[in-house]
């Protein structure tokens, strides 16, 4: 199959011979595979993507957290803020740099980990795809994201 092979022709302007459409609509349908399994814990997607940086690296600052999740303080403040509202998370201004913020877990923070334990597995499933060919599309997607990021 010698898809994408000639750029400058018409073909190059459908939607399914775009290296971004596969992937926007792949990424869609991955966060509303989530949603029913985060709702009842009162998650949302970035939520549950904050709490894992956390459970990762916590304390982390603001700019960590978007560097991370590549978004800006502007969406990154809200969601922060609610996490915290639902006793989630806490935030503290770092001593060492009074304008860093450090986002921290609280015991219920780190407790959601535990209910949490299994929607990775859960989502998985659903792909219905060989762990193999899951870890190359994993591999291929970071690689594609490094690249764009270096480049914008």
């Amino acid at each position: 199959m010698k898809r994408f092979a000639d750029r400058a022709s018409d073909a190059a302007l459908t939607l399914d011979e775009q290296l971004c459409f596969p992937i926007y609509a792949a990424a869609n349908a991955t966060v509303r595979l989530y949603r029913p399994l985060l709702e009842p814990l009162g998650l949302t997607y970035l939520q549950y993507l904050v709490l894992m940086i956390l459970w990762e690296h916590a304390p982390v600052s603001v700019g960590e957290i978007g560097d991370k999740l590549v978004l800006d303080s502007g969406t990154l403040t809200p969601l922060l803020k609610r996490l915290e509202t639902n006793g989630l998370v806490s935030r503290r201004r770092d001593a060492a740099d009074e304008r860093r913020v450090l986002i921290e877990l609280t015991a219920e923070g780190m407790a959601m980990r535990e209910k949490v334990r299994t929607i990775p597995n859960d989502v998985l499933q659903c792909a219905q795809l060989p762990q193999e060919d899951i870890e190359d599309l994993v591999a291929a997607v970071l690689t594609l994201k490094r690249l764009f990021l270096e480049n914008r």
